[in-house]
């Protein structure tokens, strides 16, 4: 069963990728507000008719100053700081603040933390976007295919999406970031839904080439998903995909 995320801090959780993450989530608590409506997401669809609502910035760096002395009292701080939660939190109007808050109170309170960011890279486009993200330790964006009509499908990008130039956009980052795939198969509307397939698969290579990102980051489905014929994709299927990367001279991490 998907579901929210009903708090501003949550957390913390021990990530398969990141270790152990106290979550910020900085969209609304009762409902989804994202860029993407991917048919994989734990939140669930999103629901129309909802006016834009983001949690107050003072109110992200009380609760978030007060949980990391919290967890730090009691010899537990977190390995990192993952901005996540209900949606895209990069279309906060305040994220570049927040996350300079957030710098903050990680320098005062849990130096060893990492602050990390999963974003859809939908707003990248946004100079003060790329400034907040090139100052986190981990600037995680999504790239689910290198073709623009298996985004539309696995990811429903909410208005105007193109692969090339989100990758373009990519670029400017140079390096800095890490890049972010779902794999995974199934049906979806009548559709089939699978993009690893060589074609998919050689192509996307191909797009990281040209990135050059700092790491990749693969996975597959591990919770459920709004569209309930998707399938999980193997770890040894996974690791067969990273090892492409990393021919690529290219660090790559599975997480099945």
């Amino acid at each position: 069963m998907t579901a929210l995320f009903s708090d501003i801090i949550f957390g913390p959780i021990k990530s398969r990728r990141l270790g152990l993450s106290l979550g910020v989530n900085l969209l609304p608590l009762d409902s989804k507000l994202c860029s993407f409506d991917c048919i994989y997401c734990e939140c669930g669809w999103a629901e129309g008719g909802h006016a834009p609502r983001f949690n107050p910035r003072e109110r992200v760096r009380e609760l978030l100053g007060a949980k990391l002395r919290e967890m730090t009292s009691a010899g537990t701080p977190p390995d990192v700081i993952t901005f996540a939660g209900n949606g895209e939190p990069t279309m906060h109007p305040q994220f570049e603040e927040i996350i300079d808050d957030t710098i903050a109170l990680r320098d005062e309170i849990c130096p060893t933390a990492k602050i990390s960011v999963l974003s859809n890279a939908t707003m990248i486009g946004r100079e003060n976007v790329r400034r907040a993200l090139l100052r986190v330790d981990n600037n995680i964006l999504k790239l689910d295919s290198a073709f623009d009509q298996t985004v539309r499908l696995i990811d429903n990008p909410q208005g105007n999406y193109s692969v090339a130039r989100t990758v373009e956009l990519m670029k400017l980052f140079e390096g800095r970031l890490v890049v972010q795939t779902m794999f995974l198969r199934g049906s979806y509307n009548g559709q089939v839904v699978d993009n690893t397939t060589e074609q998919e698969v050689a192509a996307w290579l191909a797009l990281l080439g040209e990135i050059a990102p700092e790491r990749v980051m693969v996975y597959t489905i591990d919770r459920d998903t709004p569209a309930p014929d998707l399938k999980k994709v193997s770890v040894e299927e996974l690791r067969q995909i990273a090892e492409r990367v990393e021919a690529l001279d290219i660090s790559c991490s599975v997480a099945g």
